[in-house]
This record gives structure tokens, sequence and C-alpha cells, in this order.
């Protein structure tokens, strides 16, 4: 029996919604009794209850017309189901109210687990609220009473088909209607995000005297509405707004005339030309016309203000910017990375005013929230438009739904002949959808998208099918479904497509994505934009992919069917990075900061993983150093570096790094600032703040990898030239040679400083500090095997294959540690439950092999087992570990390996001391 807290908590990654998701999946029969249901907190339940659904799991559901708060049409939705029966318990007669919240899970044990708390079925109570709830697992006398309970209510409740007519005439009725306008409010203020952009474009453009600076902001955070009040603050006579198209022209000028009451506003486009207002919005096309520009003065305007200013690459801006000289350019958009590595950032010279991402603006609430479906298609290729998969996709969004009185959503296609053709297909099924491209007149778009958002037209739309022409600038506040029908390539694209639907709007909950995963190889870019983590770190990819719901800010939720979470994370497995990756990373973050890249630069603006630089440094046949990867990635760059410079670095990138301790690099930092250092002040300033075990034999062991008499023949030879330290006794000291290098090249040293540095922060960063029995491993943490034999505090770097036993002679201790790939054989290496683990050694072996013999007697010699597990080859190089194990029940056999031949073998089951983590163990063994 178990207690534990469940409650929505953002420091701690933590919210109601993925225990009660969790306990759904493991169940073998489910009853809830909540005061409370809404549309907003049954629809991110939606895929868990159609999994539970198919799998025929029963479930019961009472609710009531307490306060008329359940919303008829989440009763509705939920009644559908095959497996659930739904109740309403009245109170509209009685003296009391019916306030209950409680979840209740029959597992496979025929034992209960129980929720009880505060929370009801709805969005926020799930995600956000601050709730308290206590899950209790396994504790038969309150689940008999609760059982009881329930069983109690449900017998007085009435069965929602035979009441829900009646009730949702009531509800109608008791509805208050708040009209919410731009009339209604007595002022119009900015938030604090916009509070913030202003005080800091002030700074800028008054205090600094600046010229131009850059708005970041993420699409849908109301960037035209904060840059007007921006300028209101420097209190311009003209200002010219440039757009892209002439409808967001318009759009941008009714944003305008709510901020200043006292200027004329006027358009230049196609179809106006209003040359003589105080404030001009004008398409690029028109202003960058020298029969247009040329009207006025180099410097008539006070502000220029460029919306989605990252195609100001192109020649029409161009002419214009060459033209005009203002007091001051704004530069807004949402996505500066430019895939033409186009500076945006140096035409602003460099310049972030602000900058507020899509994650930033979730947690301000700043966006509506979303609930994202991640579906499988069952598209034969991306440009399939079969009968097949329109029926597949338009019954899954008739399943998912929208959020209010009717769809008004958006379908992004692969391409134009897609999107007609699907749209045509939509309208034989009953729908009213068009298809809209770049070809469209102006006219036209205007036209369509005023029949998708009105309630009062007499002939609405309900999709628009396009490509790419709404995927920035175009605000269409009242779109409530999004339909993805394209592959992923760019995280940049997602999150523009996404954010078609995050602006807030009356009447409008929330957002419903749906995303049609195909098996396309950079499918891994989808957790990559709905993370905004853009390291690129495989691990960090997947933690997010089995905890997305806790991970998400705000109320928002993720969620992925079995087939299309299993085609992203076989595609983060095999997800190679080549150098024209890189490049473009590189390009990117060299455009951002203004300069040529330090290798810790990428880990402060979270652009690239380290390790994911470092691994593909090792992979390269050019000298292994990011100095040497900087020749590759930019002409500009000029290698500063002596031969036996690149060796020391190259020695710290594959040695010192991430070795997974700290000690090298202090050791390193101490000697280089104050030339010695005691070995024992040292070591108790590491055993005070970074808790590691046997901290004396760990010393020795880093010690003896900077001397290289922990390496190899082979590897000492290679580094024959290299000296770091030299030690007597207590006392370690920096190599002359080194100091003199440090001393004669300040490239050098500014290198090999921010590298030690860098290594610092990533391990405090990436590192819990606690570790387990006696090992300074910490659990699911992932290591290479030169990992390994440096945590063990092997004085020499032996090599481990699938495992090896041997004796530390600096403690005494005898270590087996083994590595297991989990699916390189079919069957062998298998877990039979959370503890306990299938493992055959290498062949050929049998009982009376050396190694066998140790091991069955491992109690005798008192051997120590780790197991390192990774799933799969494409998992890298590097195990996760998994605690200590004991091998039990060995039995001779045979296996075939990769040739064909049949070899003797031992197969041993394996007792893991700590029960494996669900994330680790559901992503080895899915």
């Amino acid at each position: 029996m178990t207690t534990k807290l469940i409650q929505n908590d953002i420091k701690e990654n933590q919210k109601v919604i993925t225990t009660i998701q969790k306990q759904l999946n493991n169940c073998k029969e489910f009853k809830i009794s909540v005061a409370f249901i809404t549309e907003s907190g049954v629809t991110p339940l939606l895929q868990t209850l159609k999994k539970l659904e198919e799998k025929q799991i029963p479930g019961k559901i009472i609710t009531s017309d307490y306060l008329y708060f359940s919303q008829p049409k989440a009763l509705r939705k939920l009644n559908q189901f095959k497996n659930i029966d739904v109740k309403l318990y009245s109170v509209d007669e009685k003296e009391y109210g019916f306030h209950t919240k409680g979840y209740i899970f029959k597992k496979e044990d025929e034992n209960y687990n129980i929720i009880v708390g505060s929370s009801n079925l709805t969005h926020k109570a799930l995600t956000t609220n601050k709730e308290w709830n206590i899950l209790s697992e396994n504790d038969t006398q309150i689940t008999d009473e609760i059982l009881q309970t329930f069983d109690e209510f449900w017998n007085e409740a009435i069965p929602l088909e035979d009441c829900i007519d009646k009730y949702e005439k009531a509800y109608n009725e008791n509805q208050i209607k708040n009209e919410k306008t731009w009339q209604s409010k007595p002022e119009f203020k900015p938030n604090q995000v916009q509070k913030d952009f202003i005080e800091k474009l002030e700074h800028v453009a008054i205090r600094e005297k600046q010229k131009r600076g850059l708005f970041i902001s993420a699409t849908g955070t109301g960037k035209t509405i904060a840059s007007a009040f921006g300028i209101r603050k420097l209190n311009p006579k003209k200002v010219l707004f440039l757009v892209h198209r002439e409808q967001i022209a318009k759009q941008a000028m009714k944003s305008y005339q709510k901020i200043f009451k006292d200027k004329t506003m006027g358009l230049i486009s196609g179809n106006h030309k209003d040359y003589y207002a105080d404030f001009i919005f004008s398409t690029t096309q028109m202003m960058s016309k020298p029969q247009i520009h040329e009207k006025y003065d180099p410097s008539e305007f006070d502000v220029i203000v460029i919306d989605e200013v990252h195609h100001a690459g192109a020649m029409s801006y161009q002419k214009i910017m060459n033209y005009f000289n203002p007091g001051f350019y704004l530069g807004m958009t949402a996505t500066p990375e430019r895939s033409d590595e186009y500076d945006i950032y140096e035409l602003f010279d460099h310049n972030i005013i602000h900058e507020i991402r899509l994650k930033d603006a979730m947690e301000n609430d700043l966006l509506c929230n979303f609930n994202y479906f991640g579906v499988s298609d069952n598209a034969v290729d991306i440009n399939d438009t079969s009968d097949s998969r329109v029926d597949h996709i338009i019954e899954n969004i008739e399943y998912y739904g929208y959020n209010g009185k009717r769809v008004k959503g958006l379908v992004f296609c692969n391409t134009i002949k897609n999107s007609q053709i699907l749209s045509e297909k939509f309208n034989q099924h009953g729908y009213n959808t068009v298809a809209l491209s770049g070809s469209n007149t102006q006219a036209e778009r205007e036209e369509y998208v005023k029949r998708l958002i009105s309630d009062t037209t007499d002939d609405p739309i309900d999709y628009i099918f396009t490509v790419d022409i709404f995927n920035e600038g175009v605000d269409i506040r009242e779109i409530n479904q999004i339909i993805m029908l394209r592959e992923t390539k760019s995280s940049i694209i997602f999150t523009q497509q996404l954010g078609r639907g995050l602006r807030k709007a009356d009447d409008k909950e929330f957002v419903v994505v749906l995303d049609f995963i195909g098996n396309y190889k950079t499918n891994f870019m989808i957790p990559i934009a709905l993370s905004g983590d853009l390291s690129y770190n495989k691990d960090k990819i997947r933690n997010f992919m089995y905890n997305s719901n806790n991970m998400i800010i705000g109320s928002s939720t993720v969620n992925f069917d079995k087939i299309s979470k299993e085609r992203i994370y076989t595609s983060i497995d095999k997800a190679r990075f080549n150098i024209n990756f890189f490049r473009n990373e590189y390009v990117n973050l060299k455009n951002k900061i203004g300069h040529i890249p330090h290798f810790s630069d990428f880990y402060t603006y979270n652009q690239l993983d380290p390790e994911l630089i470092i691994k593909y440094i090792k992979g390269s046949s050019h000298p292994k150093t990011y100095p040497t990867m900087l020749e590759r990635l930019d002409s500009d760059y000029v290698n500063n570096f002596s031969e036996l410079e690149l060796e020391y670095l190259e020695f710290l990138t594959l040695n010192v790094f991430n070795s997974k301790r700290i000690h090298e690099l202090l050791i390193l930092y101490d000697v280089i600032q104050n030339n010695t250092l005691e070995i024992d002040v040292l070591a108790d300033h590491i055993n005070k703040n970074y808790n590691f075990v046997d901290c004396e034999t760990t010393m020795t062991s880093a010690i003896r990898k900077l001397d290289k008499s922990y390496f190899k023949p082979p590897e000492q030879k290679k580094f024959h030239d290299i000296e770091f330290i030299t030690r007597k006794d207590n006392i370690i000291c920096i190599h002359p040679k080194f100091k003199s290098m440090l001393n004669e090249n300040k490239h050098f040293y500014d290198e090999v400083i921010d590298m030690i540095n860098l290594g610092v922060k990533y391990f405090n960063d990436n590192t819990e500090g606690i570790y387990y029995d006696d090992f300074n491993f910490e659990l699911y943490h992932k290591y290479s095997k030169w990992d390994m034999a440096c945590l063990i505090n092997w004085p020499e770097r032996d090599p481990i294959y699938g495992y090896v036993i041997k004796e530390n002679p600096l403690n005494g201790k005898i270590v087996c540690p083994i590595c297991i790939t989990y699916d390189h054989y079919d069957h062998v290496n298998e877990f039979y439950d959370k503890q306990t683990i299938s493992w055959v050694t290498t062949t050929p072996r049998t009982f009376q092999s050396k190694d066998i013999k140790n091991i069955i007697n491992y109690e005798k010699q008192n051997i120590e087992f780790l197991l390192f597990l990774k799933k799969n080859n494409d998992d890298g190089r590097e195990f996760y570990y998994m605690g200590p194990v004991t091998p039990h029940n060995p039995l001779e056999g045979t296996l075939t390996n990769t040739k064909g031949d049949v070899k003797p073998t031992v197969y041993f089951d394996l007792k893991l001391k700590y029960p494996v983590r669900d994330d680790i163990y559901d992503y080895i063994t899915s």
C-alpha cells in the first residue's frame, strides 16, 4: 500500500493529467465520479479513451447537473464510447450539491489504484490549477468504502441518454453571455510582455540612440500591438509599416488605430494609394517601386517597421532599406533563422530589443491552449490523395473535433495539387472547403477567410486547404482546428503553422491540432518543435516523447497514438546529422550573436548540445577539434593553432570535456589559474560540493588520465608530446610546456578555458549528484564503455566488450560491467518484468569457461555486477545505467551468430536491484 500527492507543479514538470492517463492505460476497468466535466477536459483524453475502447476496457462515469457547469457537448462525446456508461446525478431539487472528484482504476491483479482530491474533469484542473489529489495504491480498506459509495451514487444517477436533452436545454438557459469586444474594455492596455518590449525599445532608441533593432516574438503573441505601444512611446510624426501582403497591412492598420486616435492612417497597395497619411501601411511590392518610394524624402519617416522581417533578404526589401533613412528601423519576426543563410541579425546590427519564443509565450499565457494529437497517416506516400486516406483523415477530424459551435479549420498540405484534390474530395463528403494558393487574388483570400470565420454568413466554409500562404502574418483568430498533412522537415515551419491556431479569440477555449504522421525520416523534428529544445539531444527528445504532457508548458497537451509514436522514435534513433546540418546551425548562431561562435556559445544559446557536436567531431576523419570543424563550416574562420596545440585540444575534446566526472576539469582549471594545487584540498572541495563516491581513488584515476598513464601504449604514443601536469607527493603543478603554450597564444588559452568552463557548466547542469551503490554512476544516465572504465576507477583504460570481470588494485573491488544491446538478438535479451532481464554471454562459452565459473560463483569472490543497457545500435555508443544486478538461473545453450554459425553459450537471468523506470522500460521494450 502506497500513497502520494498528485498535483500540477510547473517546477517539477508534473501534471494531474499524466497520472490519470497512465492509470487509464494500465487498468482493466475504470470508474470516475466528478462534479464537473467540460469539453476541454475530455478532449486531451480522447486518444487514451479511443485506445481503451479498442481494448474493450469497461468504464463508468458519473457527473452532475450541479450549478449547470458540465457541458452537454462533452457528455455526449463520452456517451459515444461503446465501453463507457455515463450517468448524471441530479441535484436540481435537492438541498445539497454534488462535488466528488474521484478516479478508480482496477488493475490486472484485481487490486485498485484510486485518485481522490480536488481535480474535476476540466482542462485547467488536469494541467495548471493548484490542485491536491492523493493517489492510493492497493489500500483495501479505503477501496471497499469508495467502491460502495460509488455504487450508491451510480444507482441514484440517471442514464445520460434519458436526460441529456432536458439537461442541455437547462444548461443553455443558465449560460451567461459575456460579450467581449474592444469597446467594452475601459482602456486598452499592454500585457507584461508588451510592457517589457516598450521599456527596452525606449531604452535602445532614445537613451542609446540606436538606429535599428529586432523584435523576435512568437506567432500569436501580439507583436503588432506591441510595436504600436512601443512606437507611441517614441512619439513619431510619420511611420511606415511594411508587410508582404495587403491583408496583413489592413490588419496592422486596424491594430494601430486602436492605439493612435489622433493620427491619420492610410494604405499603399494595389488597391489603395493613401500617400499622405501620418501612418502608412504598405506592401513591400508597392513601396519597392521607384515611382512610389521616391514620392518621399529618404528621411521622411521617423520610424519604419518591417513585419515578417525574415523576408528582408529579398530585393524588394533591399531597395526600400537602401533608399530610406528613418530615425529608427524596427524589424519584427517570429523566425529570424533563415535557411538561405541571409543574416537578418546583421541587418539590424545584432541588436535584439526583445525576444519571446513559443515556450515563453505559453508560459506567459499569451496564446490559446492547444491539444495536439499525433495520428498515424495511412498514406502510401506523401502525395497520396486516395479515397482510403481521405476517409481516414475525415474519421479522425470528426472524432477529435473542435472547440466552438462549428469547425473553422486550416489544412496544410504538401503541394498545391494535393490541396486542390483533397479539398474537392472533402466537398464530396459534404464539407464546404476551398484550396487557396499564391495564385489566388487578395480579394479571393479575404472573402474565403471571412466565410471561414463568420458565424452569420449564409455560405460558411469549414476548411481552407493550403500549402504555405497562411504560414505567417495572417491573423485568423477564430481558427479552432489545424490539420497537418505534410512531412515536418523544419521545426520553424511547424511552429509557424501551429501558430495559426494559437491566437486567442472570444468563445474559443482551445484549438485541436491533428498531425498525420507518415513514415518520414524527419519526424524527430516534431518533438523538437513542440518542446522548443533546439539542442537536438536525442535523449531529451525521447524524454519529451514519453513525458510530453508534463513537459509542455501551460494547459496545452500533446498525445501520440502508438504507431505515430513508434515512427517518431525510429526517426530519432536513425537521425544522422551531416556537415550541412551543422553548417546551417552554425550560421544561424553566428548571425544571431554577430561573431564566430565559441564552442560554449552553442550551449549558452541552446543551439546544439555540446555532446552532439563532439560526436560529430569524433566521427570526422579530420583532426578532432572544434577549430578544425570551424574551418569546414566557415571560410572566414582563420585557424590560429599549431599542430601541437590542436593535439592538446583533441585530447581535451575526446578525454576530458565530458568524462562524466568533474575531477579532470577542476584539476586543469586550478593549475592554469594558480600553477599548483594540493590534491587533498581539491578532493575535500569535491567531496563537499559534488558528493562523489571514493573521491580519493577517483582523484588518482583522474590524475592518471591527465598524465596519460591511464592509457594503453598506442594512445600514449599518439599523445606523446602532450604534457598537462606534473605531480610530486600531494602537489600537482602545471607542466612548464603547457604553461608556456598558454602564455604564447591567447587563442589557445581562450579555447582551453572556454572548453573547461563549458565542461564544468555542462556537468553541473546535467548531473543530479545522486550516486548509487559505491559507484559514481547515476541511475538512467548514459555512459560509453570508456566512461564505464573511467568511473569504475580502473587504473588503466581496459576495453569492455559485452562484459569483463576485473579487479581494481586501487581499491580492491572486483567489478563486472555488463553491456546489453536489447535488440541485438531476437528474443534473447528480454525483460520478463521491470526487475528481471534475460542475458546471453559471448560465444563460445560453457560452464567450464573461466569467466562463467566466476559469474556462477560470484558470491564467494565478492564480484559486483553493474548493468548497462541500450535499445539498439541506433542508440549510438552509450548505454543507460540500470544499476546493480545479480545473475541467476545459469543455463547452457547455443546461439546462432550473424554468419549462421551455431556456438555454445550460457544464459542467465539478471535480477535488477531497482525496478526499471517507466519511460526507460517503455522505450527499450517498445
